[in-house]
Parts: structure tokens; C-alpha cells; sequence
């Protein structure tokens, strides 16, 4: 066990407070979730997935091959045709309140395993990720027999089998997002989890069955890259959905040019988080320790560019670095730790490259005294100042708990500098002045923008971006629209 000593030794200790990791079942190996059912993969491929928090490996984990693509898209293709597809709304939508109420059942076991698998903070488990993927469930419950009165026209019609690849940082979260509005709107689906997070996919397709689903309406295939390329190639399928980085966005954008199938990407970002020397300074301090440390900074809309009016920059970032004192990093599971573990090594490596080329190119690092675990894969909050616009921290998205601070005097230069990125997801805006909001808000090109606030999500609301954060939208009506032939 890890302890969880404060960043900076602040003067009270806290006890340990960890989550029984017994809470979660964890089998020695897992199988593919193909027609309702559990099995190996065809050639018997396997692989580890590791706790990011100690290095140790959790399961052996089946890696699909082309032949257990062929077999799940075929099962989906069952189910649509002859189940699911033909399914009255309202009958979808009481199999939707099924899994929602199950997911919130035995949501300490989703958030024991979702932090052991991944590395974030069980608070963070236990009181974001898993609610939201249940209320996600729910939300789109509500649409499922309502679909003629969403706008889409008088006789809305499902597109067909998705196929759906979903990234490492919020694996709970991003299934739900996937496959809520899919099978609302009475599509099947095949589900791709990234290769170093697929245990609270699998644990879904336990709850998929315990809610008693017709076979093939949700396949979960788990493997690495590979697998992936093999679904977007996939003929059989009518619709891609994809949220990882912009270069594999790219790469299936190319794919499946021509091919009449849909897309959508939520790709990166590189957020913007203005702060306008009218705010109010505590909260905005908030806002930013949310914006770019929640999940260690593993969030694609994260707050990773600090835009601080010119004359409160030394007031704001000497409040900022206090703040950061005060967080915790340890062991995910203590209920007390704020910062967690990097999700592998890979992006450890990434985030330690990253971070050594803002202080070659002359930008000041800091960050608070930190004792890291001696095993595992750790990054201590980082805070660049007197960082330029040419800067590659300033430029490139690092997916990790780093923040680059630049400074503006005027609205106009504040906006310019927020859009001068090749990305366009998100951004926050802090200020007193209703009207400077509206006008910051129309002027930013990004597909959220938050007032004195930051992460603020609800499944009522569309997320995501456009430019090189890809395109289409998820949560709300919107997100429907993706699955929906009009």
C-alpha cells in the first residue's frame, strides 16, 4: 500500500483511508463478450492488463483477431435484423433503465476496478465517472420511445452495427457515451476498449447480460491497435465512433473515405482557461486545479493553457501554487488522494519528453515537493510560467498533469492567443461580467465553452469539437442525431 503524503508536508497527517480492494472481483483471465456470451479468442491471443499505481498485472485479457471481429459484427448483424433493430422503443428503453440501475448497484465495485485498471483517484471513480455513465443509461432511456419527436423526422431509423473504439482515461464513461444513444435509437454495437483499460468494459458486458440484452445487441472485443484497425476496416459495419488522439482520428478518416459508412471523432485538445482580472480569484483557482490535474490531466478537453490577465498573473499563480501544496498523490484507491497514477508508461514517457522541451525552450518549471511512489508511473502537478505561443507545451498536447501559464492585457489578445491552436474542443472563461462571457463565447472556436466553471458535463448536453478535435457530438439530442438516419 502507498501512502499519501501531501505535496508540500503540510502540517496535519491524514490516515490512510483505502477502499477494499475485495470489493471488486478480479478473474485471472477474460474472454470475449461475443453474442452474449464469454469465450477466448480464436487463435488464443492474450495479454496483460497492468495497475499503473504498482507495475503488478491484474488479468490476462483475450486479444480479438480478424476471424472474432468477423464473428461479432456478424452477431451484431444477427441482432439488429432479427431483435434489437425491430425492437419497439419503449421496450429498448426499459432494457437502458435495466443497466442503468445495475451499473448504480454495484457502482463501488465499478469504481474500485476502474481505479485499480486505470490509476485515477477512487473519488474521482466513485464520484464522477460512475454516476454519470449511469446517468447516461437513464438519459437515454428517456429518448428511446421518443425518438419521432426529437426532430429527426416523422419515422426516425437506426443506422444499422456500430463500431466503437474508446480511449484509456474515463474507460466507464466513454462505453456509456458509445452505447447509450447507439442502442436508444436501436442500433447494435461492437465496443474496442483501449488495450491498457479493459476491465470495466468486460465488467459491463457482465451487467449487459445481467440485464439480459438479446445476444449480440452489445459485443465487447478487447485488444490493441490491431484490433481496432480490424473493426474501422470492418464492411460490415455502418458507423465508426472513435474518440482517441487526432493522428489515429486521421488514420481512420482515411480508412473509410468512400465507403459511405458514418463518423464521428472526439479527438485532442488544447484548452484555453481565460482568466479576466474581474474573477473571482479563489473560485478561478479552482476551476484550474479541476481544468488540468482531474484525472492527472488525462482529459482531452483539459484546461491545459492557463490565459491569466496581465496585471493578477503573480496574485493568481502565487494562489495557484499554495493550492497545489495541498493535493495529495498516492495510492488511487485512498479516498484521499487527489492525484493518481499515469495511466503507463508510454504516456509517462510522453508527459516526461514534453515537460523537459518546455524547459530546454526557457519556460520556468515548478512544482510543489512531492515524494513519488517508488513503483508504478508517477508525474508530479507541473506549472510552467513565462511560457510563448511557439513553445511546444503551449502547442502540443501533453494528456497529462502539466500547465502552461501565458499572460494577456485585453479581450482581443485573450482571444487570439486561445485560438491559436490547431485544436478546438473546449475552453473557460472567468469573469463577473455577463456580457464579457457572451462576447469571449462567440469569439472562441471551440465546441464548449464553460463560464466560471470548468468539467462540467451532463447527458443532456453535447460535447465535442470541431478542427483537429474531430467532429460530431455526443451527450443530448445531438448525440443522437450520430446514430439516427433521419
Amino acid at each position: 500500500m502507498v501512502d499519501t503524503p501531501s505535496l508540500t508536508g503540510q502540517a496535519w497527517d491524514y490516515a490512510p483511508a483505502p477502499e477494499s480492494r475485495d470489493i471488486a472481483t478480479i478473474a485471472a483471465d477474460y474472454g470475449l463478450f461475443i453474442e452474449g456470451t464469454f469465450g477466448p479468442a480464436g487463435d488464443g491471443a492474450h495479454f496483460s492488463t497492468l495497475n499503473p499505481a504498482t507495475e503488478e498485472s491484474l488479468a490476462e485479457v483475450a486479444q480479438a483477431g480478424r476471424a472474432d471481429v468477423d464473428r461479432a459484427v456478424a452477431a451484431a448483424r444477427r441482432a439488429f435484423e432479427e431483435s434489437w433493430g425491430p425492437m419497439p422503443g419503449r421496450d429498448r428503453a426499459k432494457y437502458l433503465y435495466r443497466i442503468a440501475r445495475v451499473i448504480q448497484e454495484r457502482a463501488r465495485e465499478f469504481a474500485v476496478l476502474e481505479s485499480l485498471d486505470n490509476g485515477k483517484p477512487i473519488k474521482e471513480s466513485r464520484d464522477v465517472d460512475v454516476p454519470l455513465a449511469a446517468a447516461h443509461f437513464f438519459y437515454h432511456a428517456g429518448w428511446a420511445d421518443k425518438l419521432e419527436h426529437a426532430g429527426f423526422g416523422p419515422q426516425p431509423r437506426p443506422l444499422g452495427v456500430a463500431g466503437q473504439i474508446i480511449p484509456w482515461n474515463f474507460p466507464l464513461l466513454m462505453a456509456a457515451w458509445k452505447l447509450a444513444p447507439a442502442l436508444a435509437a436501436g442500433n447494435t454495437c461492437v465496443l474496442k476498449p483501449a488495450e491498457t483499460t479493459p476491465l470495466t468494459a468486460l465488467l459491463l458486458a457482465e451487467v449487459i447480460q445481467q440485464a439480459d440484452l438479446p445476444p449480440g445487441t452489445v459485443n465487447v472485443l478487447t485488444g490493441d491497435g490491431a484490433t481496432g484497425q480490424a473493426l474501422v476496416s470492418h464492411p460490415g459495419l455502418d458507423k465508426i465512433a472513435f474518440t482517441g488522439s487526432t493522428e489515429v482520428g486521421k488514420e481512420i478518416q482515411r480508412a473509410i473515405a468512400g465507403t459511405g459508412r458514418r463518423l464521428t471523432l472526439e479527438l485532442g485538445g488544447k484548452a484555453a482557461n481565460v482568466v479576466f482580472d474581474d474573477a473571482p480569484l479563489e473560485q478561478a483557482v479552482e476551476g484550474i486545479v479541476n481544468g488540468i490535474f482531474f484525472n492527472q490531466g488525462h482529459v482531452c478537453c483539459a484546461g491545459s493553457r492557463l490565459l491569466v490577465q496581465e496585471s493578477i498573473a503573480d496574485t493568481v499563480l502565487d494562489k495557484l501554487k499554495r493550492r497545489l501544496g495541498t493535493l495529495r498523490l498516492g495510492d488511487p484507491l485512498d479516498k484521499n488522494t487527489d492525484i493518481g497514477a499515469i495511466n503507463s508508461r508510454q504516456q509517462l514517457d510522453k508527459i516526461t519528453e514534453l515537460a523537459a522541451a518546455g524547459e530546454h525552450e526557457g519556460a520556468q518549471r515548478w512544482s510543489p515537493a512531492c515524494r513519488l511512489p517508488a513503483k508504478g508511473y508517477w508525474f508530479a502537478p507541473t506549472v510552467f510560467s513565462g511560457v510563448s505561443q511557439s513553445h511546444r507545451i503551449a502547442q502540443e498536447e501533453i494528456f497529462g498533469p502539466v500547465l502552461s501559464v501565458l499572460t494577456f492585457r485585453t479581450p482581443e489578445e485573450a482571444v487570439a492567443k486561445a485560438n491559436n491552436t490547431p485544436y478546438g474542443l473546449s475552453a473557460g472563461v472567468w469573469t463577473e461580467k455577463g456580457s464579457r462571457i457572451l462576447w469571449m463565447a462567440q469569439r472562441l472556436r471551440a465546441g464548449v465553452v464553460w463560464a466560471n466553471t470548468y468539467n462540467r458535463f451532463d447527458p443532456a448536453s453535447p460535447f465535442g469539437g470541431y478542427r483537429e478535435s474531430g467532429f460530431g457530438r455526443e451527450g443530448g439530442r445531438h448525440g443522437l442525431a450520430a446514430y439516427i438516419n433521419g
